[in-house]
């Protein structure tokens, strides 16, 4: 009997009564499902999509997706599974289909989620399309209110095998609330987890929502949501507290984690792509201003600091050069480093040149220290591409305004509405700059769980 057989044979097991032989049939399965094993073509064995016909999955296919519910040890090699086979075209439309989707939301969003990290590597490879991204953006997800949990409510859709429900049953009435603040709000929370997991209120640490930021901030409808307020407490309809969901996350961009952190960057950098946002981009908090067409202000995004301090070392300034700088940039110790990765320095200045495109941008970069920090910078610098990019950030900074040929705020209005968003560029004096993704720091866009 040939492997290929014998791997066909298996596949009837995942569907067994028994959890322990569903567990032995799957993991005797997994080490097929990277990219390159041999006879990993059985995965995707008569499946169809294209067309005008409705995509069609396989047995094998469906079983994996519903062995993302059963019990712990059975989920985690069915999610593995698919984080791994992910990176076909031909089950993007399969994983992305609207229950199993949801699914995959509202198990993130429930702290209790033992597996939320392998669902958010899983979420984070599904969002490279622009479908799944506005399928998110527009998602809701069933809640219960219930103050005695850990989050104050509960996302009924998240219930499986390794999320049971809580005990005693929620009494309220559930609702429908947008997921996407939810897992913004998820995402903070997954930065604040103890190492020991039998300790943790929230059981993942969901670095890998940072790409999926990133994917959505690559479409207009994800930049709208980034610079449109909501409210602080986010299942509190009654809530008048407003804040810009970007505001959320950019002090993520000095994070240990360098998939967070490169995955906030590169949030960032796209969000810059909305012309409308700069000031409120660089507008401190103390100050509220509106996005336009919007007229609904909520403090300022203060991005700038979190753009620089990734970028500074522990030089010092004379004193003069000093008073220039903001104040969380001012006296850095000894020990400060600067972003080990080269494609996260890349990431911020481009959003540092982005935010050149008008004049009051350009002002603004030159009047809190941007040249002070740059300079520096660019005399520690090693990455031939990122001198370039420094050199033209200076070019514009300290050049000749009345020769510049960058056009003013209301001539760009109608950059966001440009075709093609996945792959927009903006293009200063010579210098082209692409959205990006959040998995651009790793060898491959795709993320593979072996």
């Amino acid at each position: 009997m040939d492997q290929i057989t014998q791997l066909r044979e298996l596949t009837p097991f995942l569907r067994d009564r028994n959890p322990q032989v569903r567990q032995v049939a799957l993991s005797n399965l997994l080490p097929y499902t990277p990219r390159g094993s041999p006879h990993r073509d059985i995965f995707y064995e008569g499946l169809q999509a294209g067309g005008l016909q409705e995509p069609k999955e396989n047995n094998l296919i469906r079983d994996l997706k519903l062995l993302c519910r059963d019990q712990l040890d059975v989920a985690h090699d069915a999610f593995r599974a698919l984080v791994n086979l992910s990176d076909s075209s031909l089950l993007m439309a399969l994983l992305t289909e609207s229950t199993f989707l949801t699914f995959i939301v509202a198990y993130i969003i429930n702290p209790q989620s033992v597996l939320a990290d392998l669902a958010a590597m899983l979420l984070s490879n599904l969002s490279s399309s622009s479908t799944t991204c506005a399928a998110i953006a527009s998602m809701r997800v069933e809640v219960i209110s219930e103050p005695k949990l850990a989050n104050s409510w509960y996302p009924t859709q998240s219930r499986c095998g390794s999320c049971p429900a809580p005990v005693p049953y929620p009494s309220g009435e559930p609702r429908q609330v947008a997921a996407l603040p939810l897992l913004l709000d998820a995402f903070i929370h997954g930065a604040q987890v103890e190492e020991d997991l039998s300790k943790r209120t929230r059981k993942g640490q969901l670095h890998f929502l940072a790409s999926v930021f990133a994917n959505l901030a690559s479409s207009s409808v994800g930049r709208d949501f980034f610079f449109t307020p909501h409210p602080k407490h986010l299942v509190d309809p009654q809530d008048d507290h407003l804040e810009y969901p970007l505001s959320k996350i950019v002090t993520f961009t000095e994070h240990k984690d360098t998939i967070r952190r490169g995955g906030v960057a590169s949030a960032i950098k796209n969000c810059a792509f909305h012309v409308r946002g700069h000031r409120a981009l660089l507008t401190p908090e103390s100050t509220t201003i509106a996005v336009p067409p919007s007229n609904r202000p909520a403090p300022g995004i203060d991005v700038l600091p979190f753009l620089l301090l990734p970028l500074a070392g522990p030089e010092e300034f004379d004193l003069e050069d000093q008073e220039k700088l903001l104040e969380p940039l001012q006296f850095l110790p000894p020990t400060k480093k600067r972003e080990m990765d080269i494609v996260i320095r890349l990431t911020h200045v481009e959003t540092l040149l982005l935010l050149c495109h008008t004049r009051w941008g350009r002002d603004y970069l030159r009047q809190h220290g941007v040249y002070e920090i740059v300079r520096v910078a660019h005399e520690n610098e090693s990455e031939d591409k990122v001198q370039e990019h420094i050199e033209r950030l200076v070019q514009l900074i300290k050049g000749d305004e009345s020769n510049n040929p960058l056009a003013e705020e209301e001539e760009l209005e109608g950059t966001d509405q440009e075709a093609n968003t996945g792959n927009r560029k903006q293009e200063l004096e010579g210098t082209i700059i692409r959205e990006t993704s959040g998995n651009e720091i790793d060898e491959d866009d795709i993320i593979e769980e072996v």
